[in-house]
């Protein structure tokens, strides 16, 4: 019946969307529904529990997020201030996305949504919670010790969504998710959505939901991939991989790009010596600051930067429109990390552009990948900076060098935008004011610089 649905489902009013949602939906352009959101959303607005299923960047927070703004009651129609929905995620990134989301789908409906994650001062989310908030989003670890504190009450929400739960299984926090289950009402609506189902987020579907719909926008052919992803696999030598990235970074057409790497310290690197090399870049990774991190990503967003420069949990949940590159400058270490990394650009229907390195040494790494994921790159090409077939495949003026030309040179760059006070909890000389919570958001979970991963 949910195929019949998406089928002849012209547009979300179509759905049983609210005209002041079409219309929040409408003012930010966003006028036809993608799959999984004409296959969920009948469901979802009949108050049924639902496993959504689609791979990263398909339209999923609307998916969730539109049946929420639709069924929690405003301030006008007698709301009491207590949280209604709750939105569990596993990234501090991801949990500002979303809330970011959500706000405007319910802009013509004025909704108090707040958000909630480590890393940022108590008091301010205090006080949101103690002057009444309808909607709230956020990572495990702060929301049970905000519970604790007896700050959160969760006995009215009546719509509880978990985002990317495979993502919190990955990262350890199944048992948090629990936690914060057996203190929300039985009576309520459940929302799961997952790019994967694993055997343990099946089993927390099963426990606490009941009689969910299953629902997948993908068809049975389809491989794990976005298809509108270019997908290219170099050997490249580790002395040459900078002077490869940086005329990859001049192709034609390239928007915003993201390179993935594996440790902070070889983030830090990769981000001085394409600094030096003219890009406007910098750095995400654990051993940033909250409000570094935050204004990394307001820089990426608006154009200040172009290139970001990231590990793999730091980057998790990062959802920015125009990424047209992703380059995995070092190996990823298996195919779920792979999904999530080339993940990052082709969303909402876009397309974009993959390239993998591949040392030497990664190969092993790399043909476990390839076979996970069926892909056709079994003995990778051998590549530097002055191969030709470099600037045909990935459409590079011929005359690109490893610096960028002055004249292209037109970014703001990262001092542009200010670093904001957020009262950090986290590190370096606050590191005493975190709590036990907090080192279970994201941010935390990466192998520091000098210990490789894998060894934790």
């Amino acid at each position: 019946m949910a195929s019949a649905a998406a089928a002849s489902a012209p547009g979300f009013a179509a759905l049983g969307v609210r005209e002041e949602i079409v219309e929040a939906l409408r003012d930010q352009g966003i006028i036809s529904p993608f799959p999984i959101q004409e296959l969920t959303l009948p469901l979802a607005l009949a108050g049924s529990d639902l496993i959504g299923q689609a791979r990263t960047g398909t339209g999923k927070t609307l998916a969730f997020g539109i049946p929420l703004v639709q069924t929690v009651t405003s301030r006008a129609e007698g709301a009491t201030g207590r949280p209604q929905a709750l939105v569990v995620v596993p990234t501090r990134e991801l949990c500002v996305q979303v809330a970011a989301d959500i706000g405007r789908a319910g802009a013509h409906r004025d909704l108090r949504v707040l958000s909630v994650y480590g890393g940022r001062a108590y008091e301010p989310q205090l006080a949101d919670l103690r002057s009444g908030v309808d909607i709230v989003v956020g990572t495990p670890g702060r929301l049970l010790d905000l519970a604790r504190q007896n700050a959160l009450a969760l006995t009215a929400v009546r719509m509880l969504v978990l985002d990317e739960a495979d993502e919190m299984l990955d990262l350890g926090f199944l048992p948090d998710v629990e936690r914060i289950l057996a203190q929300i009402p039985d009576i309520r609506q459940t929302l799961l959505f997952s790019a994967t189902m694993p055997g343990p987020v099946v089993a927390l579907a099963r426990r606490f939901m009941r009689r969910a719909v299953h629902v997948t926008a993908e068809r049975p052919d389809e491989g794990r991939t976005v298809p509108d992803i270019q997908q290219h696999v170099f050997r490249a030598h580790a002395l040459d991989k900078i002077e490869v990235l940086a005329r990859i970074l001049q192709a034609d057409g390239r928007g915003l790009a993201i390179v993935f790497v594996r440790t902070r310290r070889t983030a830090d690197k990769v981000v001085d010596d394409l600094a030096r090399r003219g890009f406007a870049t910098a750095a995400v990774h654990g051993d940033i600051g909250q409000g570094q991190r935050e204004q990394a990503l307001r820089a990426f967003r608006t154009g200040k930067i172009d290139v970001l420069v990231a590990t793999d949990v730091a980057a998790r949940g990062i959802d920015i429109g125009g990424v047209t590159h992703v380059v995995n400058y070092q190996c990823p270490e298996d195919e779920n990390v792979y999904l999530h990394r080339i993940g990052r650009t082709g969303r909402a229907g876009g397309s974009g552009v993959a390239v993998t390195f591949v040392d030497w040494d990664d190969m092993p790494r790399w043909a476990l990948v390839n076979r996970a994921l069926g892909l056709s790159f079994d003995t990778p090409v051998e590549t530097y900076s002055t191969s030709p077939h470099l600037f045909e495949d990935l459409e590079i003026p011929a005359d690109a060098l490893g610096v960028l030309p002055h004249a292209s040179r037109t970014r703001a760059g990262l001092a542009a935008e200010k670093v904001e006070d957020l009262g950090e909890t986290g590190r370096g000389g606050r590191r005493r004011q975190r709590r036990a919570s907090d080192q279970s958001d994201a941010a935390s979970a990466e192998p520091p610089a000098d210990r490789p991963p894998g060894s934790r």
